[in-house]
């Protein structure tokens, strides 16, 4: 099969590009813009585009696929060429489906939570020797490519976002899917910039709700009111499994499952990881993996990429770096790394950087998400506000948002690194959240204490 990218340089896109070149379909690809990791990845088998920017005349009839990334434009000159000649245009989704459409497929989704769980299924299945296709949205240690297809697995693993699918295609990617097995971690308003309320997004959910296969299976976590009303009020004909936190103790910092086979301690912590835990068993259970096995795998999962990373493990001081950055994800990693740590002072750190948590009338739902931790600082720059074309926020005004009179707002990256360069590193732990960069924090001499 011969295939076109159009944006192949997105984190999902050169995946692909890599998973089908791996499979010996033939594929090319062009972009405007290449950021690391995805540019060397590119380079090394060859799908580098030879230049940057966009080429009509690489559009020819004898190609059996184009596939538009998110990045892309509706006035993409490729695209624009792809129409004119009546070739078959994908979106992402949309091609892993026509690629899976006769395997079951298992969907992990929801507004958290979604690469761990599948990072840990990914695990268990790898560690019994389950063979199966999959695609998952964060690179993990020890695959090459983060998409896998196959002729011969039955199964196919999918990360089921739910942000749009392509320019021309603006329903959620999680959309296209149609799960035989579905997991839903939660939901938590996300994407202002594509759902403007929270209304309109949970309407999102209860459509992927209804597209699961009848009598198929819904593992959804019970605890999350919003979620919860949305399963138990659908007619559509599924199985549901409730789930909850996996039963836990934690000892001198050292999480302990509490498993008919005693105590067993894992690498990941916090309620929502332990939470991610019990869906994971429950989907692998479904899987044809049972509870001992799936304990027996767990165990050594250290956790998926840029989550709850530790920087720097010393006896008196603690250094994590995490993605999160939703309100929600903001709250349970701070929840969780106090409560990992009870007797250090926590001083938690979050980024504004995505579109939404830099919208004035969004941070509002901040409010409380760093309640857990002893100093809390919150950071910007008037950059990323330009960026997105966002006027600037006074301070004041996102220490109102955030509920905490003693927030510290930083917008200065070298008063930021300064900042957390000299507080006090005796029995502390110190947790750095953003989907971005911190302004170029140099985090090896931070964890250096440097």
């Amino acid at each position: 099969m011969r295939v076109h990218f159009i944006a192949i340089g997105g984190s999902a896109m050169h995946n692909l590009a890599l998973a089908l070149s791996a499979k010996g379909d033939e594929v090319t690809g062009s972009d405007d813009t290449i950021f690391e990791p995805s540019a060397s990845r590119l380079q090394q088998k060859g799908l580098f585009p030879k230049e940057m920017g966009w080429f009509p005349q690489k559009i020819t009839l004898d190609l059996d696929a184009v596939i538009l990334g998110m990045h892309a434009k509706g006035d993409n000159p490729e695209l624009l060429k792809a129409q004119d000649l009546g070739l078959t245009i994908y979106s992402y989704p949309e091609f892993l489906y026509q690629q899976s459409k006769d395997k079951t497929r298992v969907v992990i989704g929801g507004s958290h939570g979604k690469t761990t769980i599948t990072s840990m299924i990914l695990h268990v299945m790898g560690d019994h020797d389950r063979d199966l296709d999959f695609m998952v949205g964060a690179q993990l240690e020890g695959f090459d490519t983060m998409v896998r297809l196959t002729q011969h697995n039955d199964f196919m693993l999918l990360e089921g976002d739910e942000y749009l699918s392509s320019a021309l295609d603006l329903r959620p990617k999680f959309h296209w899917y149609q799960p035989n097995i579905a997991l839903l971690s939660g939901i938590a308003w996300d994407h202002i910039n594509v759902f403007p309320t929270f209304e309109d997004y949970c309407h999102q959910f209860k459509l992927f709700i209804e597209q699961i296969i009848p009598g198929g299976a819904l593992v959804y976590n019970d605890q999350d009111p919003v979620l919860k009303t949305l399963v138990e009020t659908t007619d559509h004909p599924i199985k549901k499994y409730p789930y909850s936190a996996a039963p836990h103790v934690i000892v001198d910092g050292e999480t302990f499952l509490e498993t008919a086979e005693g105590p067993m301690p894992v690498a990941i912590f916090g309620q929502h990881n332990l939470s991610n835990l019990e869906g994971a068993r429950w989907v692998c259970q479904l899987m044809g993996i049972d509870a001992e096995d799936f304990y027996e795998a767990i165990v050594s999962f250290k956790g998926a990429s840029k989550r709850l990373e530790k920087l720097a493990d010393r006896k008196n001081f603690k250094l994590f770096k995490d993605f999160a950055h939703a309100p929600s994800k903001v709250s349970a990693t701070t929840q969780a790394v106090k409560a990992q740590y009870p007797n250090f002072n926590l001083t938690a750190c979050l980024e504004l950087h995505t579109y939404s948590s830099l919208n004035e009338e969004f941070i509002a739902q901040y409010r409380g998400a760093l309640d857990a931790a002893d100093t809390a600082v919150v950071f910007y720059t008037p950059e990323a506000l330009a960026l997105k074309n966002r006027p600037v926020i006074a301070a004041e005004a996102i220490v109102e948002a955030f509920g905490r009179p003693d927030l510290v707002v930083i917008t200065d990256p070298q008063e930021l690194s300064l900042y957390l360069k000299v507080i006090d590193r005796e029995q502390t732990a110190l947790l750095l959240m953003s989907s971005g960069n911190y302004g170029g924090l140099d985090l090896t001499a931070l964890a250096d204490g440097q």
